[in-house]
């Protein structure tokens, strides 16, 4: 009996010890570390809910989390810089090809090293493995059918005729979307013809520069302009409004492929890299990839209508395939970049607030 119970206090004792080593592995700064691994800090421009219906897709093919914080591109650049190498960020997302260049030459992001990204996502949506183009939007021109004709606005160049006068909606110059579409035509046609584009423009201006894209297009729908800039997925998003009244109206409005003959439409892209300092470089990296994968690419076409980057990727969207096929400029999306202190200097000069 004696030999039992002194057996019996071994065994407990050691049960007791493997059940303390245990908590103290479990409590280990490798450990620890290794937990915390199994999320991802994204830092996001893009504000739709749509987005965090992959993020949940994400988490649950890949048991990560995806913590996100959303704010407007420029604050996030602020925020990333102003945190250094302490920043907790391991993914940047931002909506537009200019904000991502602006992030690559300030060295706020780091090489992803992804054979599967460099393959999937075509050349000209990628800048050397720092950034990546996830989804594609054209800049349309939108038009009251009974007041112009389709032929009256078939460039970007035709918003500064002087037949437009006091016609013209578009948001601030200085936005983004603006600046690249600026960018873009200075790559075409150089500087000084650019300028006189945007003076022009200026010039032509139903009312001072307000709002957003969503605003432009119900500017025309109201009267309050005849013509304005777009970019495609605002308009598809009110052509499946739950609103009868804002679906028949945007159903009405004539749309214009600007330059087919020419350039090509705009394009832009939202996209998103490593951030330079990221704490989980590798859940950051199966994070992009998974947002290029077809599936994940499908679904930001379908909820968010935009366009895939990936090709072949099948999308059931028919309010955005109503659009119809298009002839898309052919610049590499970092040229906006390369081009964006030129354009902010030109909307400076030509007033456009």
């Amino acid at each position: 009996m004696t030999v039992s119970l002194d057996l019996g206090r071994r065994v407990l004792g050691g049960a007791m010890m493997a059940t303390l080593l245990t908590l103290l592995w479990l409590q280990s700064p490798a450990v620890r570390a290794q937990q915390k691994e199994r999320a991802v800090n994204l830092y996001s421009s893009r504000h739709y809910s749509s987005d965090q219906e992959l993020y949940d897709s994400f988490t649950r093919q890949t048991g990560i989390k995806v913590n996100q914080i959303q704010a407007g591109d420029e604050a996030l650049l602020e925020r990333l810089k102003s945190e250094g190498k302490a920043s907790p960020a391991d993914v940047i997302l931002l909506a537009d090809a200019a904000r991502l260049w602006k992030a690559q030459n300030e060295g706020l992001l780091q090489p992803a090293n992804s054979a599967l990204l460099r393959t999937a996502i075509p050349q000209e949506f990628q800048a050397d493995q720092l950034w990546f183009g996830l989804t594609t939007r054209a800049r349309l021109i939108v038009f009251d059918s009974a007041k112009l004709k389709a032929e009256q606005v078939q460039r970007y160049e035709d918003l500064a005729n002087p037949v437009l006068k006091g016609k013209v909606c578009t948001r601030s110059g200085t936005h983004p979307y603006m600046l690249s579409l600026l960018a873009s035509i200075i790559a075409h046609q150089g500087e000084q013809k650019a300028e006189a584009w945007a003076k022009g423009v200026v010039a032509n201006l139903a009312r001072t520069p307000r709002g957003g894209d969503t605003d432009q297009i119900k500017g025309v729908i109201s009267g309050e302009c005849t013509v304005a800039l777009t970019n495609s997925y605002y308009l598809v998003r009110l052509l499946k409004s739950p609103k009868a009244e804002e679906r028949e109206s945007a159903a009405r409005l004539g749309v214009v492929w600007p330059n087919q003959m020419n350039s090509g439409t705009h394009i832009n892209i939202s996209g998103g890299g490593i951030a330079r300092y990221a704490p989980h470089p590798e859940e950051a990296r199966r994070f992009l990839e998974f947002l290029a994968s077809p599936a994940a690419q499908a679904q930001l076409a379908n909820s968010n209508n935009e366009w895939p980057v990936v090709r072949n990727v099948p999308i059931s969207n028919p309010e955005l395939t109503r659009l119809g096929q298009f002839k898309a400029e052919k610049l590499s999306v970092s040229d906006f970049g390369k081009h964006q202190p030129a354009a902010a200097r030109i909307i400076d000069r030509a007033g456009w607030r």
